[in-house]
């Protein structure tokens, strides 16, 4: 009575017959294509906003650490006689820029002599460490603490100085110089610690003469430095302000010097 063929075991079931659809596949794949496509235009907007943010911020404030040391023989001893002999220096204290990218980029520092460099710092900071070991050696006092007691000492020296240059630009509104560029001129002081500590090495009271030299030629260093980056970033200028603080710089560095020149075990003295 009923029509069951397809349950019969052994007789083929019929193919079921689907309706078409003539504007199913059209529908979706467009729809799909949309909402691909402008997803992947959101999001790379999005992303590139972000990546283009994220650059700007970073280069603003830290800026690319290969650009410190591209340094050669010329630069190095130029820059010692800007460091160690800042008043001796003829020329402008500005930096030179260049177009790069739609935007103007500082040189680096072996096409322009007042561009702040790293590889001076940190030979300046080792020499340091061997200097006053040395020295300690000298006394009988030299023994591996004795050596890290120095290092770590002098890190902190190069860390206060650094705090000093940042708050000062920071308390007169200029306070976006690159990081870097502000740990490169903090680092400079170890040069004429270098100075003094191996006068007193091969001189004995020569120290007392070269010490407060080297304390005043890295004052004017660093304020006629502190100067360009001022006049570069600060929005306002207040004068009697700027000169006021950019002395506290300069005197800063007398007991900074001496208290960084005591070779010592001693955190103190």
């Amino acid at each position: 009575m009923y029509n069951n063929v397809g349950a019969q075991p052994g007789v083929p079931r019929p193919p079921a017959i689907s309706q078409p659809n003539p504007f199913g596949d059209t529908f979706y794949g467009a729809g799909s294509g949309l909402i691909r496509g402008g997803l992947g235009a959101y999001g790379e907007k999005i992303l590139g906003s972000s990546s283009e943010y994220v650059q700007s911020n970073i280069s603003r404030y830290f800026s690319d650490p290969q650009y410190y040391f591209q340094v050669n023989d010329q630069y190095v001893r130029n820059k010692l006689k800007v460091v160690l002999f800042p008043f001796l220096h003829r020329g402008h204290w500005t930096r030179i820029t260049e177009p790069v990218g739609g935007r103007l980029s500082y040189k680096p520092p072996i096409y322009d002599i007042n561009a702040p460099d790293l590889y001076i710092p940190f030979m300046a900071f080792g020499t340091y460490v061997v200097l006053a070991g040395f020295s300690l050696g000298l006394q009988g006092k030299f023994s591996p603490e004795a050596l890290n007691w120095l290092f770590i000492k002098g890190l902190l020296g190069w860390f206060l100085q650094v705090s000093l240059l940042k708050l000062t630009l920071l308390s007169l509104g200029s306070g976006e110089a690159p990081l870097l560029d502000i740990v490169a001129y903090g680092g400079y002081c170890f040069t004429g610690l270098c100075v003094a500590i191996l006068g007193r090495i091969l001189f004995g009271y020569s120290y007392y003469f070269l010490m407060p030299w080297t304390c005043l030629c890295m004052g004017i260093f660093l304020v006629k430095t502190m100067k360009r980056v001022l006049f570069a970033e600060v929005r306002s200028y207040d004068s009697s302000r700027h000169h006021y603080l950019l002395l506290f710089i300069a005197l800063a560095q007398f007991p900074l010097f001496t208290w960084l020149g005591i070779t010592s075990v001693n955190w103190f003295i």
